[in-house]
């Protein structure tokens, strides 16, 4: 009997994109002290991630792994970025897997949001260790799936 071996998702960078600098501040630092990335990038809009992903897309290694991503936002909200987000190339839209992170209770919002391609899951705010774990077995069930 053959063993297959699993992978375990290599998570290097981490994009916060959410306008509550307060969210931003506990996301980041739960990340921090749990050790679930090395780096975090935080953006304070929808806008601003969207242009930072076009800077970054000549340079894979500036791209995040994950982006947990908040729903309501003025200007470029969740649901705007993700329609955006569709027009990446390829390789971009591969490697940056996508986690709504949101304090947002209203069904259908969430209904809809999931239901979107590159979104991997929801979870409701604040970020805790067991949704990072939770995260973190989902990205290693789709790495394997994969390869």
């Amino acid at each position: 009997m053959l063993l297959q071996a699993t992978m375990s998702y290599k998570i290097n960078l981490v994009m916060l994109v959410d306008d509550n600098d307060t969210d931003n501040f506990i996301s980041k630092r739960i990340i921090e002290i749990t050790k679930f990335a090395p780096k975090v990038e935080v953006k304070t809009s929808g806008k601003d991630a969207l242009e930072y992903l076009q800077r970054a897309q000549n340079n894979p290694e500036l791209l995040p792994d994950l982006i947990f991503l908040d729903i309501n936002m003025p200007v470029v909200d969740g649901f705007s970025f993700l329609f955006e987000f569709n027009f990446f190339p390829e390789f971009v839209k591969e490697k940056c897997k996508i986690a709504v992170l949101s304090s947002s209770d209203n069904k259908r919002d969430i209904e809809r949001i999931i239901k979107e391609k590159y979104v991997i899951t929801f979870i409701t705010k604040p970020l805790t260790d067991e949704a990072l774990k939770k995260v973190k077995e989902q990205l290693d069930k789709l790495s394997n799936n994969i390869s």
